[in-house]
Parts: C-alpha cells; structure tokens; sequence
C-alpha cells in the first residue's frame, strides 16, 4: 500500500485518523507543531495505553519556546517525549510510524501554515523496508546513538542522500520535474544544468539562488511553498524533508524516499503540471 498525501487539500484528517486509530504505538518527530487536535489526538492515544513516544528537535533557533512547552505539556500527559542529540546542525525530518505497520513520510510540520496554507506532501506506507528504516532511525537518534543506523530503502542525510539523489537526477532521460523552495547546491546544480544542456526537461517549481542555464524557474503560485520532490520521466519521484541545499544533505538529519508507483507517481506529476500552470493531459 502507497498513498500520496497533499496540502492544503487534505489537511489534518489523514494524520487525525492515523493517531486515533493505532492500536500499539505512535512515534512521531516533531520539528514544529501547533494543531491542538494534533496534540490532543497523541494525549488521548497515550490514555487509551497506546506507546506515544515523541521525539523533537533539539535544536530550533525559530520556535524552541513554543517546542518546550509542547514536550512539557506531552509529559505531563503520560507522553513519552525524547529529545534529538546536537552532534547534527539540526534534525528536521518528518514521519510518523503507526504500530510498526505504516510509516507517514512527510515535508510538512504539524502547523497550520504548512497544512493548510503551503504546497506541501507526504507519502503514506506499509512498505516493509521503508517501515524498517524508519524504526531504526528514530530509535537510533532517540537514544542519540552514535551508531549509524542500518538503511535499506530511505533517503537520509547525512548518510546517503547525496549519492542517491544525485543519482536519480542522472537517471533522468526525458524529464526532471522539482519542488524546491532553496536550491542552491552547486553540485546538485551542475548536474542539473548537465541534464537541461543534453535535451532534458528541467522545471522547478521554488526558487533558485543563481541564474541556471536552460533550467525553467517559476515561482509556487497563490500558496507557500514546503514541498521538496523531484519527478523523473513519469516513472518515480523522490520526496522528503531535505532541500537540494548543501546543509540540508551533508550536515543535518532529512529523510526521504523514491517512490516508483505508477499512480502515485501520476498523482504527483498532475499536481506539479498544475501547479506549473500546464494544460493537463
């Protein structure tokens, strides 16, 4: 089972459901939060004797007040709350697991701004090996292990994002489709403008902080903008937290994943030709 979730169209219901609905545990990462439903979800699964354990950021130069009166309120209820280790820039990914049955894979904070006022998206799975790599990721930055976890299927700075997704953009024969608000990576950059100069398509949707040969730029219309994703010739699509920027793939904790589902793939290529402004077939 793959699912695509989309903001602002599906709002918090897929996320409200998911928490209501576990039967053993929750684990989720929180970077920035402030739906209260959200919040009141996770305390009444945690009284119902559902596992909630909560692990947030140590590090959040914009928001750490509001973060540690979150962790103080979750404690107090009986949610078990750990807290990152500061040996990364910072930890800024976004999932949520279900029992160790399903993982949510998001680019979105648990926030009303990203929710229902951004263009952002998330993957919804019961993959085996995606869930997997996920448990042993928040396992191992719960307990600020020094032991790089053990990855199958998952896109995770600072680990092995870089040579991945460098890869899936060399990959690329026809079309290269990005969400990306930041990119600035002149690596990524050059391989990008590589693929524009031999006839592929580039088109980002976001912003990017020098002029690129024959890549297309145009701004997200009407909503923000917190999406990364990157669609190859109609056939995968990369998303996760991290943006093509060098922190973002060499010094902090993002993680993504490449899905190569064909209707989710489509659902997302439609969105983005929408988005874009395209006529779509």
């Amino acid at each position: 089972m793959i699912k695509p979730i989309v903001q602002p169209r599906d709002g918090i219901k897929p996320l409200l459901k998911a928490i209501t609905t576990a039967k053993r545990s929750v684990e989720a990462t929180i970077y920035r939060a402030d739906r209260l439903e959200i919040e009141q979800a996770l305390v009444e699964a945690a009284s119902q004797g559902v596992d909630v354990h909560i692990l947030t950021t140590t590090t959040n130069r914009d928001d750490a007040k509001n973060l540690r009166r979150l962790e103080a309120r979750l404690k107090d209820s009986g949610v078990r709350v750990s807290q990152t280790a500061e040996q990364l820039v910072r930890y800024h990914y976004k999932m949520m697991i279900i029992d160790r049955r399903v993982l949510y894979l998001l680019t979105f904070n648990f926030t009303f701004l990203d929710i229902h006022h951004s263009r952002s998206i998330g993957i919804v799975t019961d993959e085996r090996s995606a869930v997997d790599d996920a448990v042993r990721i928040f396992e191992a930055d719960a307990n600020r292990s020094d032991q790089p976890p053990v990855l199958e299927r998952l896109v995770v700075s600072p680990l092995n994002a870089r040579e991945i997704i460098t890869d899936f953009i060399q990959r690329a024969r026809h079309k290269l489709l990005v969400y990306d608000g930041r990119l600035n990576d002149a690596r990524i950059l050059r391989v990008l403008e590589r693929k524009a100069q031999a006839g592929t398509t580039v088109k980002v949707i976001g912003k990017i902080d020098r002029r690129a040969r024959d890549i297309d730029v145009r701004a997200m219309p009407e909503l923000l903008l917190h999406a990364q994703a990157i669609i190859r010739d109609d056939e995968a699509i990369f998303i996760g937290s991290q943006s093509l920027r060098k922190p973002e793939l060499d010094d902090r904790r993002e993680v993504g994943i490449i899905v190569a589902d064909p209707t989710v793939v489509k659902h997302f290529r439609v969105m983005f030709e929408l988005d874009w402004g395209d006529i779509v077939e």
